[in-house]
């Protein structure tokens, strides 16, 4: 197991991606930062297939967010299964597998997800407080934008298109920043974002969020509500 990342953003990771929070540390796969031309990814054609067990968990779980009024739908995403650093940066193997197999408690089967974290030209960082339906991190305040890897897409590629549907703005520059695996087997490509000058008056929060504020550069005069978790988890993404 590789080290480098804090506890406490390996924290923040863990409570957005999965019911429970958990102490136990993930593993680094890989760490960049790579230029977004330098991530490769390779699709199989073979879907993963799942146990009987994981596919009745996976339906418990769409019923669970159907009952509290969470988005239910499911569909196709991406599962990790191969990863390779090289001189040209980082190539990554994908196959399909079934969306709901991330929320398996315990087992989300190397579904990959992709987190963007989103900073203006002078390096303030966007900061949204997730609505309280949502199904991750309810009410809390997040980071840039998130979410899975669609089928056939590239995690780099999914950087750029979650910060557009989150927030309505579209990336100057885009880097890659590391390959996690969680605990209970959820793969986080993570990647900073910084938008062109002024760009950040563009920004229009979707639904899922119901705040939003630029956050200072120096993160050290971040406001209360910002906590313990994501100014250690800017501080690791800035060193």
């Amino acid at each position: 197991m590789l080290t480098g990342a804090p506890p406490t953003f390996i924290s923040l990771l863990l409570m957005s991606a999965q019911p429970e929070p958990t102490s136990e540390p993930p593993e680094i796969l890989a760490r960049g930062p790579w230029a977004i031309e330098r991530v490769r990814a390779r699709w199989l054609p073979d879907p993963f297939e799942p146990s009987p067990a994981q596919t009745e968990a996976a339906d418990a779980a769409i019923r669970g967010l159907q009952d509290r009024g969470s988005p239910s739908h499911d569909g196709v995403a991406a599962r990790l299964v191969n990863y390779r650093e090289d001189h040209e940066g980082i190539a990554i193997e994908l196959q399909p597998l079934r969306w709901a197999l991330r929320l398996v408690a315990g087992d989300a089967s190397e579904s990959m997800a992709a987190l963007c974290v989103t900073r203006s030209a002078d390096g303030c960082w966007l900061a949204g407080r997730r609505a309280p339906w949502v199904s991750s991190w309810a009410g809390r305040w997040a980071l840039g934008a998130g979410g899975a890897v669609d089928l056939g897409e590239n995690p780099a590629d999914t950087l750029v298109r979650e910060l557009r549907e989150e927030w309505a703005v579209a990336p100057q520059l885009v880097r890659g920043e590391a390959l996690l695996r969680l605990p209970h087997r959820l793969v986080m490509f993570v990647g900073q974002a910084w938008l062109a000058e002024g760009a950040e008056e563009a920004v229009t929060p979707d639904h899922e969020h119901d705040a939003f504020a630029w956050w200072p550069r120096e993160i050290d005069d971040w406001p209360p509500e910002a906590g313990e978790v994501l100014p250690r988890m800017a501080r690791w993404l800035a060193a």
